[in-house]
């Protein structure tokens, strides 16, 4: 047992992975001793930045940490104080239990407690398959309870190609839309990437460039984000309709969060009908990450 409770080592060709059941977390990743998502010590701290936790049942952020559901206000905890914001759910510091264990896969899942602030019935399960291919992460989110549940999911890896500084790397992501944000990361308004100049779609340098932004208007048959550098490249591929970016600042740009997302930041604070889970449903996502 460690702070991240039990760590369990997945084997498949080249690759490695440690998963923490606290949190449902990838704690590292390799292809031939090479670190493919920033890695850390699960014995001596839990990260920085939400290092590899699984987010639920909200991804990103709730501003102001209140929403209405179903005609009702509810408040959750700040975590981030500087902007009063609730970040990346509840799920994620919290232990998950071993459900399935192969030498090359493990299932963690979570009867999510309920709380003032989310009062909702939702079990969740995180599926890590490691081949010789790389990584494929699967998250369910069931709404066991008998009314709508608000339910968003996601993952918070971190992309690196062996801790290569990101100033010599170069970027591309598909999204045509950009979530533009204020003062305090709140969203504001949806642009075009070119308005905004946040358009990647094309190989970007990313030396002096810095991104916190979440992107859409991907392609919804599947997409991909790669993060090359003179030494190898990193790709992340999902079908979500949203990801965010973020030029991991925190870990000193030696790697890029590329978080799929099934809704955007603030979705609790939009319509019920983009975060609503009917009692008896399944909400999930998948992505896969590969040294390239």
């Amino acid at each position: 047992m460690t702070l991240n409770g039990d760590v369990v080592e997945l084997r498949a060709g080249a690759y490695t992975a440690e998963v923490a059941t606290a949190g449902a977390t990838l704690v590292s990743l390799k292809h031939d001793g090479r670190d493919v998502v920033a890695s850390f010590d699960p014995e001596q701290g839990v990260g920085r930045g939400f290092q590899g936790r699984t987010l639920a049942p909200w991804p990103n952020r709730i501003t102001g940490a209140r929403y209405e559901f179903g005609g009702l206000a509810f408040e959750v905890p700040v975590n981030e104080p500087e902007t009063g914001a609730a970040l990346h759910g509840l799920a994620l510091w919290v232990p998950w239990q071993i459900t399935e264990r192969t030498d090359n896969a493990l299932r963690l899942s979570l009867d999510l407690p309920g709380s003032p602030g989310y009062p909702f019935d939702i079990s969740l399960g995180t599926h890590f398959v490691l081949t010789d291919a790389g990584l494929q992460v699967t998250i369910d989110g069931h709404n066991a309870g008998s009314e709508p549940a608000p339910l968003g999911l996601s993952s918070h890896p971190y992309l690196t190609v062996g801790g290569a500084d990101l100033d010599e790397c170069v970027l591309v992501a598909p999204a045509s839309q950009v979530l533009e944000v204020d003062d305090r990361l709140a969203p504001t308004r949806l642009r075009e990437v070119g308005e905004a100049g946040l358009d990647l779609r094309r190989p970007t340098p990313l030396a002096g460039r810095q991104v916190d932004h979440a992107f859409t208007g991907l392609p919804p048959a599947g997409w991909q984000v790669e993060l090359t550098h003179p030494d190898g490249s990193v790709v992340l591929r999902s079908d979500a309709p949203w990801v965010q970016l973020y030029s991991g600042e925190i870990l000193d740009r030696r790697c890029l969060a590329v978080e799929p997302m099934t809704c955007p930041p603030d979705a609790f604070n939009g319509p019920d009908a983009a975060v609503a889970l009917a009692p008896g449903q399944t909400r999930s996502l998948t992505f896969s990450i590969a040294a390239a």
